[in-house]
């Protein structure tokens, strides 16, 4: 097969991973999300359905013969907290949903509910704080999502909040919140778009990933793919360690390409798509690392032990400071993992599958 001629890539694409990562959209109320989602999903696929959970689901069939039908997933949910108690005066209550560090939460600017209501997450000034207290990180409970009094009677409990980070190029990089995983979700509206004849392409953006693969186990089940590729955002822990020394410890790297994954905590990926995503890699010059083995997870892992279970492998653009207020990526790998994906698809055959 002779090399690909990739989709052009470019302004398009960056505006949309614009509207979508400057949207509030926390797990179990991604609506902001799926509302982009659909509007751009529906002139692409044969057919567009929303599950009992809040899924996206689009089909777009293929034209050839011997057809493997291929999921693809990647969450439209980010981590945030909820709003749980009304202190008056504008002053909230609230939990984290998903994995967030304590440390990241102090005085930062955050936006509430769908109409990205202005707010602040409060605690007492160093001024007013004793140096015992100044060494602990502050529990959540003594904090609070302060709105202000003219805001007050628009927010409510269990309103979803997360940090008010505007999308900004930086060079060859793009600055947003929520990379993880609207990276993911911008790549695979874009795979719609170019769906290639070969595969039954079945998209799927799931919810609540970030709090236990919930939308991807029922995606599965409903979908009953042949295989499964994951598109997600990875952590690129490549600064330098503190002492000097070399960094051996790293995730990945920005600026290597996309990362394949071999194994993370709640999956083992199918060896023969690993191959096949190497052997596309090398063959079409496109740029790739691998994910080095260790924590987190991704939707391949709820996926891969649906029905008989899926082969399963997750490829994901490496970005820094996730789960946090501000994280980092190169247009240049989120280029590249749409490429790689894209030409693998290309390249997909039944014989992939064959046991070896």
């Amino acid at each position: 097969m002779t090399k690909a001629a990739f989709p052009s890539f470019g302004a398009r694409q960056t505006r949309l991973l614009q509207r979508l990562t400057e949207v509030v959209a926390v797990s179990g109320d991604e609506g902001a999300v799926r509302e982009i989602v659909l509007e751009q999903v529906r002139p692409l696929a044969d057919e567009v359905r929303i599950d009992a959970l809040g899924n996206v689901l689009a089909i777009k069939r293929g034209s050839g013969k011997n057809r493997l039908r291929v999921m693809l997933a990647a969450h439209m949910d980010e981590v945030g907290f909820m709003l749980t108690r009304d202190e008056g005066k504008g002053l909230f209550r609230f939990g984290k949903v998903g994995g967030l560090d304590n440390r990241n939460l102090l005085g930062k600017a955050v936006w509430v509910g769908p109409e990205r209501i202005p707010g602040v997450i409060g605690t007492a000034p160093i001024h007013l704080t004793t140096r015992e207290a100044r060494r602990r990180t502050p529990d959540v409970d003594a904090l609070r999502i302060d709105v202000g009094p003219e805001h007050a009677s628009k927010v409510k409990p269990g309103m979803r909040a997360t940090f008010a980070t505007t999308y900004r190029r930086m060079g060859p990089s793009i600055r947003a919140k929520a990379l993880d995983d609207r990276l993911g979700v911008a790549t695979l509206i874009e795979l719609l778009r170019h769906a290639l004849p070969n595969v039954d392409l079945m998209a799927a953006f799931t919810v609540q990933e970030e709090i236990g693969l919930r939308g991807a186990q029922v995606a599965a089940f409903a979908l009953e793919p042949d295989l499964a590729f994951v598109l997600d955002c990875t952590h690129a822990l490549d600064l330098p360690d503190e002492d000097g020394k070399p960094n051996t410890r790293y995730n990945t790297r920005l600026g290597h390409g996309p990362a394949i994954y071999t194994a993370d905590r709640a999956t083992l990926s199918d060896p023969r798509l690993i191959q096949h995503l190497v052997e596309t890699a090398e063959a079409e010059g496109i740029p790739y690392q691998f994910r080095q083995a260790g924590g987190g997870a991704t939707d391949a892992g709820a996926i891969h032990k649906q029905h008989g279970g899926i082969p399963s492998v997750s490829v994901s653009t490496p970005a820094r400071y996730l789960h946090s207020a501000a994280s980092l990526a190169r247009v240049e790998d989120w280029k590249h993992t749409f490429y790689l994906v894209w030409a693998a698809l290309r390249r997909l055959k039944p014989s992939v599958l064959r046991p070896r």
